[in-house]
């Protein structure tokens, strides 16, 4: 036995068309001996209270509040996960990553938050503005605001928003999607004749490649993903996330696999990685599971 992993995926209402390279990552995970199981919290029932480390790495792909919550509980009781808790915790959050990136020279756009959008009026007058909840994801509630006039038109927000001024450049946006040291960059090119957006990878400069490793050591990540604007002094850095969707990137399944692997085996004892379990459980006084997250419930496979 390699290692028993779960993942914790995002609910989709459309889940006839999983993500391809998490199929491709889960496929060789199990081809290489690895017990792979798969979790979605929207799905199940749990009592928190009850939750227990059952498995050698938890891998957190879902940005919903319940996994991270969810997360929370397991991180407390001494699960490893991928990526670490608290770097997720604090990457959700855009306003404490905005700050960290900035402290660490990292460029980004000058930023603002308030509870009182007419206060941005004087900042409208003199730029654009792009507004986005603090904790959002897949561009869900952006606005994008030209002038003053049109802050009156923005929904008062339910939640914390980061306002950030608009970067002039290049229109279409640098994603960069990292796998511990190897980074990769698609650009997405509006689909034609009813065809779907493709993103079609691109060069990595060398400035980008070392923003990207930057943001990753900075806010402690090793599988993430950054929007970032060729602006007319630079790259510069709008959006960063863990675990992103990794489309548009060659051979991104085995990369990931081989990430999770090392990552897995790192801590796991040498007996059960030669497949000893029940020996190395009667070693580390582990009772055994009763399912992947000791509650009684059956994952999807």
């Amino acid at each position: 036995m390699r290692g028993r992993l779960y993942f914790m995926l995002a609910f989709r209402n459309n889940s006839r068309s999983p993500n391809p390279v998490l199929v491709g990552v889960f496929d060789i995970l199990k081809a290489r001996g690895c017990e792979v199981e798969i979790g979605i919290a929207e799905e199940m029932l749990l009592r928190p209270e009850e939750l227990s480390v059952s498995h050698d790495l938890y891998i957190l792909k879902s940005h919903t509040d319940l996994w991270l919550s969810l997360a929370g509980v397991l991180h407390l009781q001494g699960a490893r996960l991928l990526n670490p808790y608290l770097s997720c915790l604090a990457t959700q959050n855009k306003i404490m990553t905005a700050r960290r990136l900035h402290a660490a020279g990292i460029p980004i756009p000058r930023s603002w938050v308030t509870g009182n959008l007419s206060l941005l009026n004087v900042v409208a007058a003199g730029k654009p503005l792009v507004m986005k909840p603090f904790d959002g994801n897949r561009g869900n509630g952006v606005h994008i605001v030209n002038e003053p006039g049109e802050l009156a038109a923005v929904p008062l927000p339910p939640r914390p928003v980061l306002v950030q001024e608009f970067v002039p450049g290049c229109r279409e946006e640098l994603k960069v999607a990292v796998i511990g040291t190897e980074v990769f960059a698609t650009r997405q090119h509006g689909g034609t004749n009813g065809t779907l957006p493709q993103r079609i990878p691109c060069t990595v400069s060398a400035e980008v490649r070392r923003i990207a490793l930057r943001c990753g050591e900075v806010c402690g990540l090793g599988l993430y993903g950054l929007d970032m604007i060729d602006g007319f002094d630079g790259p510069v850095v709008v959006d960063l996330n863990y675990f992103p969707s990794y489309k548009g990137v060659r051979d991104a399944a085995p990369l990931i696999a081989d990430y999770i692997e090392t990552y897995a085996c790192a801590d796991i004892p040498a007996a059960r990685r030669l497949g000893d379990v029940p020996a190395a459980k009667a070693q580390e006084g582990v009772p055994a599971a009763k399912s992947p997250v000791e509650v009684g419930v059956t994952s999807r496979q």
